[in-house]
């Protein structure tokens, strides 16, 4: 048995997660990020454990959507046009799952990952300090009406095949369970058994000193390169110099895209980059949070205001804000709650990792000793905890229960 530390690269919700599990088995864990922990796409997301996002983006309708969205301002959906030639080849790949047959296949695979989340994340903590942070809740898709309700059959047919079906009220109803609601909607599909976090990226930074203060240690550090021996990794470069190990694991979302390039790997991964606007000292705030259909964006209520997330800007993870997805956001909050008053705002971008079939990569490169944990698109505060157990798990050599060849980062010609 070596005495060796396993180096886990990348401090989000699914590094973090990992280290804590991989530390639970008696493992010596070095965690290490360029930045503060949790301070990439971990911390501003909309904070929803969405065990209720089995469906991708990538659903038959896209083909009809996609160009609509892209010329409407008004749509969800946004493009860095200059980036398009560099993102061809992954966005052809990507609409390839556009069929039935594959966001059937895309559900069922993503199950098993998602829909246990709150539990998950709960077991992450349970019996220390940082139970505060995640809240029971319910959720609701918020509809301007019961039609536009119905018209999203197709994607309520697979939540429920995944176990969630909606309680749907409408009108007074919908407006009595969540006062803060303008005309504009007119109808919400309420699911229980939910939660949320009031503070990710508070959440994180409690976890990593959690880590730390069981005898893990947290490094800030660019990582230079990763080097094998007869085909098992050795050693990591980084610019605080050589640190040895016995396992590797990457996850660091979309920058994993360049740590594998020092693998001599291309993976398929591209951004989706999402924004939010925090209303701070809101006059009024949600029961529990919502997913405003008509903007595609979360509204979550948090400890520091109330804060909407979402939108999908199709770009490079290089390139600096822009301007029109915040302009969305707050003209469909105002919209959605006319009588909302507040102190001031804050704004935000962060980087969705995203792979063509809307899976994340979980597992080992050969037998290399070389595990990558990254690529959740949406879901990666959702599924970090999971993730980080079941590469705890294979590190450990102890069989998960759930069948990891969907996520195998084996899949793409790599």
């Amino acid at each position: 048995m070596t005495d060796k530390s396993i180096i886990v690269v990348g401090a989000g919700m699914c590094g973090v997660s990992t280290a804590i599990w991989l530390q639970r088995t008696g493992k010596r864990v070095i965690l290490m990020d360029k930045g503060e922990p949790g301070m990439g796409a971990s911390y501003g997301n909309a904070g929803l454990l969405a065990q209720w996002a089995v469906v991708p983006v990538t659903t038959p309708s896209l083909w009809l959507d996609a160009p609509k969205y892209l010329l409407n301002p008004n749509s969800p959906l946004f493009m860095k046009w200059a980036y398009l030639p560099k993102m061809l080849p992954w966005l052809t790949k990507f609409m390839s799952h556009a069929t039935d047959a594959a966001t059937r296949r895309t559900v069922q695979n993503l199950i098993p990952i998602l829909t246990d989340a709150v539990d998950q994340h709960k077991s992450l903590v349970r019996g220390t300090p940082l139970e505060r942070w995640i809240a029971d809740s319910k959720f609701s898709y918020a509809y301007p009406t019961r039609q536009a309700y119905q018209a999203d059959a197709y994607a309520w047919e697979m939540k429920r095949h995944a176990g969630f079906t909606p309680t749907v009220l409408t009108g007074q109803d919908a407006h009595d369970a969540e006062p803060i609601l303008g005309p504009a909607i007119q109808c919400l599909a309420v699911l229980e058994g939910q939660g949320h976090i009031l503070n990710p990226g508070q959440y994180i930074a409690e976890l990593t000193r959690h880590f730390t203060d069981n005898g893990g240690q947290f490094i800030q550090t660019q990582v230079q390169d990763f080097h094998k021996s007869d085909g098992h990794i050795t050693h990591i470069d980084t610019d605080q110099g050589r640190f040895d190990c016995s396992h590797a694991v990457i996850t660091a979302g979309i920058w994993s895209k360049e740590l594998m390039g020092k693998l001599g790997l291309k993976v398929p991964l591209e951004t989706e980059r999402g924004y939010h606007v925090i209303f701070e000292n809101p006059s009024m705030m949600p029961n529990n949070p919502m997913m405003m259909t008509t903007g595609k964006f979360g509204v979550t209520p948090m400890e520091m205001g109330l804060r909407c997330a979402g939108t999908v800007e199709l770009g490079d993870h290089h390139a600096g804000p822009s301007s029109a997805p915040i302009k969305l956001l707050r003209r469909k909050a105002r919209e959605a709650f006319p009588d909302l008053t507040y102190s001031g705002t804050q704004e935000w971008m962060g980087f969705r990792p995203s792979t063509p079939d809307s899976l994340p990569l979980i597992g080992e490169l050969g037998d290399s000793g070389i595990f990558t944990a990254f690529g959740h698109q949406h879901v990666g505060l959702t599924a970090g905890p999971k993730t980080g157990r079941l590469i705890a798990q294979m590190i450990d050599q102890s069989q998960p229960n759930i069948d990891m060849a969907p996520y195998s980062p084996a899949r793409f010609e790599i």
